[in-house]
């Protein structure tokens, strides 16, 4: 979808930001570029949209030189996040989501049924829509600046280190956000980012870059592996190389099936009784069709007692979630840095299909984590033969 064919950036002066680089990526893949500062890769990224332009080589979208496109209809079709969110202080939330679309001289309900969908997706109230940049939190700010930029439907997203000044709860639950709805919308995103850890977590494949040049390029996966130089070690940290065991265990491997569900329509009577009956103090909350849709439990229940009915009147939507063919070393850490008690696990149409719990995953891969050589694959047959 986009290619970097022999590319090269020089500034007046004859300071070389970029020479000869040679990139291709897939639709719908999430690409993020990293290396030290002045490495070169914010202006890769800049040349997509040319907010800079390339003074040697070309760069194709959908195999058209984007020279051949007029900037201004180029950076519509692209979206744009960037650190400091880049809202409109004067226009309200609704305004900002819909300000492309209104660009592009989309009609005022299409941009009205959109502004109310991307704020659905970020699981904000609609009653923000008409509130503006300043009432909002950081995050909250941070989440809008994401919708504005799937709002006009662009196929590409361009960010730039877009989270970079946000308090690391807060980063965690974007990073989680954004590769949800790149997954789930099937966008691809260029993504620019300072971080590693952020990198290997969002990044289906990894641009590094140094002096300008591209040193590696591929998943984390084989990065982790086998570092191209020094350079690419030090990067990683050693803490990363040690942890990057060729283990291809996934969560479904490893979930229990046993998740307990119930849909939002059922009682809290029904809610009360299904907790006594399964001695849990938390269910998770599904449609008819197992989606998952979020969570209640005992706190919530007792809060709202004599002032709701039924499951859907007090269900929380804010549920952490993984996939069930992601691999388990891929999301131990943010699982267990969370705290969280337990994780559901959900199919690829977000279907429930079990559940993981901090005492399980504790007890299979506690040598892992604390240093043992054993690989989680290994901890894990130990687990079932001593079981």
């Amino acid at each position: 979808m986009i290619e970097f064919q022999h590319v090269t950036k020089i500034y007046k002066g004859g300071k070389v930001a970029v020479e000869d680089v040679n990139l291709s990526f897939n639709k719908g893949e999430f690409i993020c570029f990293i290396g030290t500062s002045g490495s070169g890769k914010t202006t890769c990224m800049r040349m997509i949209n040319r907010m800079n332009e390339p003074t040697k080589g070309k760069i194709l979208i959908n195999d058209k030189d984007i020279k051949e496109v007029n900037p201004v209809e180029l950076r519509r079709k692209i979206g744009y996040v960037i650190q400091n969110i880049g809202l409109m202080p004067h226009m309200t939330i609704r305004e900002n989501i819909t300000l492309v679309q209104k660009l592009l001289k989309v009609d005022e309900q299409t941009r009205q049924e959109t502004a109310e969908k991307m704020i659905d997706l970020v699981e904000l109230p609609r009653e923000m829509l008409d509130r503006y940049p300043a009432e909002l939190s950081g995050g909250q700010q941070q989440r809008i600046g994401v919708v504005r930029a799937l709002a006009a439907n662009q196929d590409i997203i361009l960010m730039d280190e877009p989270f970079g000044a946000l308090d690391p709860i807060t980063r965690d639950a974007l990073q989680d956000l954004v590769k949800d709805l790149q997954e789930r919308l099937g966008k691809t995103i260029v993504f620019v980012t300072h971080d590693m850890d952020e990198a290997l977590k969002l990044a289906n494949r990894i641009v590094i870059m140094s002096e300008g040049k591209v040193i590696q390029f591929d998943t984390p996966e084989n990065i982790l592996r086998s570092p191209a130089n020094e350079f690419v070690e030090e990067l990683i940290g050693e803490d990363r190389l040690l942890q990057a065991k060729p283990d291809t265990t996934t969560v479904g491997e490893v979930m229990l099936k046993n998740a307990i569900t119930i849909t939002p329509e059922k009682s809290l009577r029904e809610a009360i009784s299904l907790m006594r009956e399964k001695r849990v103090d938390t269910l998770l909350v599904t449609d008819n069709s197992k989606i998952l849709k979020g969570f209640i439990d005992v706190e919530s229940i007792d809060k709202m007692r004599g002032k709701a009915s039924s499951v859907g009147d007090i269900l929380n939507k804010d549920v952490f979630y993984v996939k069930e063919d992601k691999l388990l070393r891929d999301v131990l850490q943010r699982i267990l840095k969370r705290g969280l008690k337990y994780v559901p696990v959900v199919d690829q149409k977000n279907r429930v299909v079990g559940i993981l719990t901090r005492a399980s995953l504790v007890d299979i891969v506690y040598d892992v984590l604390w240093g043992d050589e054993t690989s989680i694959s290994e901890a894990i047959e130990s687990a079932k033969e001593e079981a």
